[in-house]
């Protein structure tokens, strides 16, 4: 895959946590795609990245909102919202390829505090080019059902250490943001002794399945930087993650 070329003079124009949040002033937000409440599509104003299309989802009009402390009622709106826009980009025949991600905390690549989505429409790269099917199959924490989307642990992460995957059907994405918003509470509060601030989620759409690949965020491992040689935890430790899921949890992954 060739890489993205990004363009540093436009990026040295974008604000970040020590200036004003542009998301706050919605009055003075322009190129809005569509808005339902506090959910707003809009054009990314800095559009750093050459040969892309670049939007953002602002999700709240809670500077400090996040999706491990929005409602479960208020992300299942969210999350919807998201995917519909996600599908409708994936429908234009303008874009090789649509990704659509989040950045959370200082480590996950992002500039701005204020909960955003974003989604890049690449005109001539296919971003999913070097992901196979094996980087979202794992150690399972939670089987689909009627009531729950699948929770994975991946054995062949992309980047590694530790990498949730979240499968279900696409008229499921009530469970599906319901299961993001609980890896997520869990990554926050709970994993590595809740020393993990960072994460990113990245979206994934198939002919049938929604997906969603959640990943705490640390400094990255020399090995991925210089090798693109992912680690992964060993079988031990990937046990011990899904039994402190699944005791935090263990009331919603009762089956019903």
């Amino acid at each position: 895959m060739k890489p993205l070329i990004f363009n540093p003079k436009i990026a040295k124009e974008k604000p970040d946590d020590s200036s004003d949040c542009p998301f706050c002033q919605v009055h003075q937000l322009t190129n809005i795609l569509d808005q339902n409440g506090a959910m707003i599509w809009l054009e990314n104003k800095y559009r750093t990245l050459e040969e892309t299309y670049q939007t953002i989802i602002i999700e709240s009009d809670d500077h400090w909102g996040d999706i491990s402390n929005y409602t479960y009622d208020y992300n299942r709106q969210l999350i919807r919202y998201a995917m519909d826009k996600f599908s409708s980009m994936q429908s234009q025949k303008t874009f090789q390829s649509v990704a659509m991600f989040k950045n959370y905390g200082p480590l996950s690549g992002g500039s701005l505090r204020h909960p955003h989505l974003q989604i890049v429409g690449f005109e001539s790269q296919n971003v999913y080019e070097a992901l196979k099917t094996e980087n979202f199959e794992g150690l399972t924490v939670c089987e689909e059902d009627s009531y729950h989307a699948e929770i994975n642990l991946s054995t062949e992460p992309i980047m590694g250490f530790c990498e949730f995957n979240i499968i279900t059907s696409q008229n499921k994405l009530d469970y599906f943001a319901d299961a993001i918003k609980n890896v997520v509470m869990y990554l926050l509060k709970d994993y590595f002794l809740g020393n993990c601030r960072s994460y990113n989620l990245f979206f994934f759409r198939s002919k049938d399945k929604v997906m969603c690949k959640v990943v705490p965020r640390f400094v990255v491992s020399p090995y991925y930087v210089g090798y693109k040689l992912s680690q992964m935890n060993d079988m031990t430790r990937l046990v011990e993650i899904k039994q402190e899921f699944l005791k935090k949890f263990r009331s919603y992954y009762v089956k019903k």
